[in-house]
């Protein structure tokens, strides 16, 4: 369980509310928040009828998603260390209703606070509303951003964009994935991948291995992106 310290630490870190808060709220906030573990390959989420809490990570990754009626996945985006998950908690911000999906992609440590909770502190502290949706809207500028590449981009050029932003998170030139991991994060079919990857290979922009692939050149790809300035 983590320590009142450690919690607190955490909210004045990442929670620019904290200082607005009352020594009533903030006493609400840490009783209403639990430490949690999902294991790599949990479902954490599921639709708008699933609503859990504000997720703060502490280690690991939560992939959030939409899925079609035939089963089809689109990842939206992916929240690391440090992130914090609000679209897992649909009910306590009004008109937030988004249909997403959260999988634990790794085995992942979060502070959960709990939707009673934040809702609570959400309707009686403007802060803690306008620092609601302002997250929402953040995730929501990285959903439209995946939507517009997935209905107007060709497929190479996605592939471009997903190396270059992989590669800027991780700061390094090698991608530790799988194909079928890149198809899963881009919305597309892992044959879809191989073959893009194949080419990308002959091409001499990247050098790929087994689960790897290291970036060769960067300019190339950068102009494939759509990134080359005119």
């Amino acid at each position: 369980m983590a320590s009142e310290s450690s919690m607190m630490d955490l909210f004045i870190q990442h929670f620019d509310f904290w200082a607005q808060l009352s020594a009533a709220e903030k006493e609400l906030l840490m009783e209403g928040t639990q430490l949690v573990h999902y294991p790599k390959g949990t479902h954490v989420h599921q639709g708008t009828l699933d609503c859990i809490g504000v997720h703060l990570l502490k280690k690991g990754q939560l992939r959030v998603y939409t899925m079609s009626e035939d089963g089809r996945e689109v990842t939206l985006y992916r929240l690391f260390a440090d992130d914090v998950g609000i679209l897992s908690a649909p009910c306590v911000l009004e008109s937030l209703t988004f249909d997403v999906h959260v999988d634990a992609e790794e085995d992942t440590e979060a502070l959960l606070i709990k939707s009673p909770t934040f809702r609570k502190l959400s309707d009686g502290n403007i802060n803690v509303r306008c620092y609601g949706y302002q997250m929402a809207t953040s995730r929501l500028s990285d959903m439209l951003w995946k939507m517009q590449q997935v209905l107007f981009f060709s497929a190479d050029r996605r592939l471009a964009i997903f190396l270059l932003e992989e590669s800027a998170k991780n700061g390094a030139d090698e991608i530790h994935l799988t194909h079928e991991q890149i198809a899963r994060y881009m919305g597309t079919a892992r044959e879809v991948v191989s073959r893009l990857v194949k080419y990308f290979n002959q091409e001499g922009f990247i050098k790929n291995s087994r689960g790897c692939i290291k970036i060769i050149d960067r300019e190339a790809l950068s102009d494939l992106a759509g990134e080359k300035e005119e």
